[in-house]
């Protein structure tokens, strides 16, 4: 247990590329669950302004996105001041956080981006981070304040 232990490292130049595959007439193609799936014709996103359906769409979006020290999604704590639509697809949307020294000030914006440009339809997301008017828990909707017990 006490004997100390040796790492051996090895310089190389140049690693072989691994032998490609190769599809040969034998080969039979196993059956493609999702091919049904990808050729379905998709409904059209109605894109629209203020409460249109894209922008419904990102608030639900924006509701899968948790606060890490609170156990209730970023929209109803009520860090979430306007969700923007335009009828081209471009989303911006104005937040806050609960302090500006919270420990994901740096990767929640990113984070809500990503979630709002997965959303069909969307071609373009910004994020504004804004600590004016500064959060407080007045902004919770009833539905945070009833899981957190202040109702």
């Amino acid at each position: 247990m006490d004997e100390p232990r040796m790492i051996e490292v090895e310089q190389v130049d140049a690693v072989e590329p691994p032998a490609r595959a190769r599809v040969t007439p034998e080969f039979e193609r196993k059956r493609d669950y999702l091919s049904g799936f990808l050729a379905e014709e998709q409904p059209p996103v109605e894109l629209g302004g203020a409460g249109g359906s894209l922008q419904e769409e990102v608030i639900e979006a924006l509701k899968t996105i948790y606060d890490p020290e609170i156990p209730v999604d970023i929209y109803e704590l009520g860090l979430i001041y306007d969700v923007a639509a335009s009828e081209d697809g471009d989303v911006v949307v104005t937040m806050t956080l609960t302090t500006p020294n919270c420990p994901v000030a740096e990767s929640m914006p990113g984070e809500v981006e990503m979630r709002v440009l997965s959303v069909p339809g969307v071609r373009d997301a910004e994020v504004k981070l804004v600590w004016e008017p500064a959060w407080d828990p007045s902004k919770m909707s009833d539905e945070a304040r009833l899981e957190l017990g202040m109702l």
